[in-house]
């Protein structure tokens, strides 16, 4: 028997490595062991506490430690699917769909000891939180720009229902995706047929065997010896030449209406590949200093070549640095499995001008855009904001204003007004009350100074990095993993009128306790009475910043006014390259709001006032003070299925539960606190996600057998009692340090 306490904080060290051989290799460092997990798509019910999940990455240059999440590489040695055949038929908890709340909760359940089996009809993980290199965006794009009508349900899995049951058929489509339109403004001067580097080729999975499953791993092999020695984290399977989010994936590697498609080595030799990259790269470091006043022109074949350089959200958030996602990621340890980097600037809009806003003191102080008057009554409103509870005297008689009212009455110039308004508070002008904007400002100022100079903070990869960390640890605890593996229906008990099972794909029942199902997997019978809003998102590749500065390696965040009456403040997110989401010398923006109308209506006025396109750059020349160009941009809406009753769902069992999609807002709290009363609900008695033990900690006693190794690393066979002694990387750290990159910017 083993029991482990506790005697200080939990480090934030790397993570772990499983005890089970690894399908196929990957590069050898010197630091570390070779990774053993499993792949989430090799589901193997034999070895209940093993990875079901992909391998971990190796140190990125620049970096601060490891960073342990799942690859798009990971997808490519995909086994048929007849192995997921043989799943267990009973577990306590079937969760459905890998979007944040479904797997904070999964995790959750799996640390508390519970069975689970995480399935996603896609193949890809975090749903509409996931992250796509831009091959893969493009397959996204097409996909839904292809979508038709769902078509008829089929009937097969009527014949597996009980006289006493009744069955609740899911959607097999996603129709959260609406009026995509994609636009490219850069130059096409290259033959259409131009592939990204380390690009491989297409195969069937149908065809797919062990033999391919080999094969890859010696290609590989071979392949990582052609690469320059200051990159090294190229995956097993020729990926780009620094860690991926779990939810890109290729191009080549999307679901066909047929069939599921995958990759296999190419026919390209990687040696003349890379010789001709790096002698480019060497060319381009030497005119640097003739270039510097100058853009680099970007043409679209760039793009597509360094494709797998880019992390293109699907959805655009921040993480508040004392947020309640950043709580739980230390609190349960998973921030292990991630690295984030500070927001560099907070900009402000007003007068067709971007300015950067003062936010600490010493910001303030130092600013040039403000009076020393001005200075005085800013510091003085936001110490009043800090504690405005104790104050209320301050703002009882403008209660039931609104907050911009409220600022007008508070002797601030029209300058600080807009500062507040919009950069601060980022509240909107019209609906917002004075209690909630004070509140906005007070947790703004409240984030200061924990991570950085801004309240927020980026995950390096992109958003999609938070779901994949937390089903990774479900998976070390035992969870099972099934990508590509879409379920009928729900099969719920006509007397009871609780779900006893599902029914997957391959005709299979699996029964279980409970179930958490994604919104976008009910039927239009179920949603009958469900009244969804809608988000209209924007993403652009640009090849300059919108507020030029010293660096060119700022992730900035800017909100931008209505422009007319009734419509909604935008948000937008500019990431440059040493966040991991784009190519050298571009710009990925992200562009959010609520939706009027479509996405391209919504957005394309605010575009217009701080972009060019690229061919209208060309035509007029170039010239000083010049809108950075689009290269490449996509419009789509989003379904924003949050803060729905449960109610408005139609005859759903008592036991199933709906988790919702992205919201609109900046931060994830909305799905932190739905996972978390979700997992309550269901098991009251349980803490939620609480710390894993620490190897360190554990003491066996009765005769020394040990038990599993759950994969936190493997304690000294000879003295049990006795732990090993920590490596120089591997030191305690305070319990609330996050992996943020310490490279130069």
């Amino acid at each position: 028997m083993a029991v482990w306490k506790r005697e200080s904080p939990s480090a934030l060290s790397p993570v772990p490595e499983s005890n089970h051989p690894a399908p196929s290799k990957r590069p050898s460092d010197s630091k570390r062991t070779t990774a053993t997990t499993m792949h989430c798509n090799m589901v193997t019910s034999a070895l209940p506490g093993c990875f079901q999940c992909p391998q971990p990455h190796f140190r990125q240059k620049g970096s601060k430690r490891l960073s342990n999440v799942m690859t798009s590489s990971d997808r490519r040695c995909v086994f048929p699917p007849k192995m997921a055949d043989n799943l267990p038929s009973e577990f306590d908890v079937v969760v459905i769909g890998t979007g944040l709340p479904e797997s904070i909760i999964a995790a959750a359940c799996s640390r508390s000891g519970q069975r689970v089996l995480h399935v996603d009809s896609r193949n890809y993980y975090g749903g509409n939180w996931a992250s796509f290199s831009f091959s893969g965006l493009l397959s996204w794009i097409k996909e839904n720009q292809e979508r038709t009508d769902p078509c008829e349900e089929s009937s097969t899995w009527k014949d597996l229902i009980l006289e006493n049951e009744v069955g609740i058929p899911l959607n097999k489509v996603d129709q959260t995706i609406q009026n995509v339109e994609d636009f490219c403004y850069a130059s096409k001067d290259s033959p259409e047929d131009v592939e990204e580097v380390g690009a491989l080729s297409r195969m069937s999975t149908l065809a797919i065997s062990s033999e391919v499953v080999e094969e890859v791993s010696i290609t590989s092999e071979a392949e990582k010896e052609t690469l320059p020695s200051e990159d090294q984290s190229l995956g097993s399977d020729s990926e780009e030449m620094h860690p991926k989010s779990v939810a890109q994936h290729d191009a080549e590697c999307t679901a066909g209406k047929d069939g599921v498609e995958t990759t296999s080595p190419g026919e390209k030799d990687c040696d003349s590949v890379i010789p001709n990259l790096l002698e480019r790269e060497n060319s381009e470091s030497a005119s640097m200093t003739e270039a510097a006043d100058e853009p680099r022109k970007i043409t679209y074949s760039q793009v597509v070549k360094e494709g797998r350089r880019f992390n293109i959200d699907l959805v655009s958030k921040l993480l508040y640095s004392r947020g309640l996602l950043i709580d739980l990621l230390i609190k349960s340890n998973v921030s292990r499995y991630a690295e984030f980097k500070n927001v560099t600037r907070i900009l402000a809009f007003r007068d067709g001008r971007v300015e950067q806003v003062p936010c600490s003191r010493a910001d303030v102080f130092n600013s040039k855009q403000l009076t020393m008057v001005e200075k005085r009554m800013l510091m003085r409103f936001l110490t009043f904001c800090l504690d405005f509870e104790q104050h209320p005297d301050e703002y009882q008689a403008q209660k039931e204003c609104t907050f911009s009212d409220y600022l007008k009455t508070q002797k601030l110039t029209p300058n600080l007004q807009h500062f507040i308004l919009h950069s601060i508070a980022m509240v909107s002008e019209v609906n917002c009350c004075t209690i909630d904007g004070l509140k906005a400002t007070q947790r703004f100022l409240q984030c200061l100074g924990r991570y950085g100079n801004t309240p927020f903070l980026f995950p390096l990869y992109g958003q999609g990095e938070i779901p994949q960390c937390f089903c990774r640890m479900c998976a070390v605890f035992g969870g099972i993993y099934c990508l590509r593996h879409s379920v009928q229906c729900l099969v719920v008990d006509k007397e009871t009128r609780r779900c006893k099972a599902i029914i997957d794909h391959f005709g299979q029942r699996i029964s279980a306790n409970y179930f958490v199902v994604e919104d976008s997997y009910f039927s239009e019978k179920i949603c009958t009475r469900v009244s969804y809003r809608q988000i209209s998102r924007a993403i652009l590749i640009t090849n300059g910043s919108i507020l030029k500065s010293g660096s060119d390696q700022q992730i900035s965040i800017l909100t931008i006014p209505p422009m007319t009456l009734g419509q909604p403040p935008i948000c937008l997110i500019e990431l440059c390259s040493s966040a991991m989401t784009c190519m050298k010398d571009t710009y990925l923006v992200h562009l959010t709001c609520s939706s009027i109308k479509t996405a391209k209506e919504d957005l394309e006025p605010a575009v217009g006032q701080l972009f060019s396109e690229a061919t209208e750059a060309e035509s007029e020349g170039g010239g000083e003070g010049l809108k950075p160009q689009i290269l490449w941009a996509v419009y789509f809406n989003m379904r924003d299925s949050s803060n729905i009753n449960r109610a408005s769902y139609d005859n759903l069992p008592s036991n199933v539960y709906v988790c919702s999609g992205p919201d609109g807002a900046l931060g994830n709290d909305c799905a932190v606190k739905q996972a978390e009363a979700i997992f309550q609900e269901m098991f009251p008695q349980e803490e939620f996600c609480p710390p894993p033990p620490n190897p360190e900690d554990i003491i066996y006693d009765g005769d020394g057998s040990q038990p599993e190794d759950p994969g936190f690393g493997n304690l000294s066979e000879d003295k049990p009692e006795t732990a090993p002694e920590k490596s120089t990387e591997e030191k305690e750290e305070p319990a609330e340090e996050l992996h943020e990159e310490k490279g130069h910017n």
